[in-house]
């Protein structure tokens, strides 16, 4: 294919954006090995392309391995991922396992799968950084679904809680990161068909549209059209905790309030706050 300069110009700007957020988090260091995992979806392709890029220029030297999980879907063609990885020179491990099957058996017709799927792929993705001696897993989550997750446990778990950039597993053996995290899907999936990837949907759990994740990013797509800048603005919010102005008690001593506790802001937090008239949000730069 011939690359645009408009692609070129999108490709520099999500380099751009996935560095920050692994300098920002300090995702990768000198001397890991990477399993990056790639779906065959648009987002896991993009963040293998940033990661190989950004590893030809990085002052420090990382070894990356892509890992595809064949989940043995009716229909799935696994000749696709093996021969895209070869034309790009990656080093890759294929890993069979029917857990298809086993979701199907295990959740009733018109239930979601995601949970029970999710944890089979959790395991077999830990154990395979395991035996190729990876200490970071990267994932191709990118800005909206961590935006999207915030809201889905808020509205119907009861938890302020979203998808963090990095994390380390339950196990304590390997740190889960997420170099797309200041990325918007927009610009990804603008990158994958400029980049034309051989894309392969997920039948699995890609027929469940009434799942609660569809229903927040359906929201979040309203907002975005009447008042655009509104997933950026969350996103910064998602940086800028103020535990004194929430009420956790785990994370600020209410019950031990004095007039001598400092405080973040005080009753000031309660000024309205200055808002654009044309109902664009301000964004920070910072992300």
């Amino acid at each position: 294919m011939t690359t645009s300069n408009t692609l070129l110009k999108l490709r520099r700007f999500l380099e751009s954006k996935t560095g920050k957020a692994i300098g920002d988090y300090n995702m990768i260091e000198d001397g890991d090995t990477v399993l990056v995992c790639v779906s065959g979806g648009k987002d896991s392709y993009t963040l293998l392309a940033m990661l190989m890029a950004l590893q030809q220029r990085a002052p420090i030297k990382f070894r990356l391995i892509a890992m595809n999980l064949d989940q043995k879907q009716p229909g799935f063609p696994a000749d696709i991922l093996p021969r895209y990885f070869d034309s790009i020179g990656i080093e890759y491990r294929i890993v069979e396992a029917d857990t298809y099957s086993l979701v199907k058996e295990k959740i009733p017709e018109g239930k979601t799968t995601c949970s029970l799927c999710s944890r089979l792929r959790r395991g077999i993705i830990y154990r395979t950084a395991k035996e190729l001696g990876a200490n970071k897993i990267a994932l191709g989550h990118h800005r909206d679904d961590m935006v999207h997750t915030l809201f889905l446990n808020m509205l119907f778990g009861g938890k302020l809680k979203a998808m963090p950039p990095k994390l380390v597993t339950d196990d304590k053996a390997h740190v889960v990161i997420r170099p797309l995290a200041y990325c918007a899907e927009a610009d990804i999936a603008k990158f994958a068909r400029g980049m034309e990837f051989p894309i392969i949907p997920c039948n699995l759990c890609g027929s469940q549209d009434n799942l609660q994740r569809q229903k927040i990013r359906e929201m979040m797509q309203d907002w975005d059209k009447k008042y655009p800048g509104r997933t950026e603005a969350v996103f910064t919010a998602m940086q800028n905790v103020v535990p004194s102005h929430l009420a956790d008690n785990a994370f600020f001593d209410f019950r031990g309030l004095t007039l001598d506790t400092p405080v973040e802001e005080g009753d000031i937090a309660f000024d309205a706050p200055e808002m654009p008239i044309s109902g664009v949000i301000p964004i920070s730069q910072s992300a």
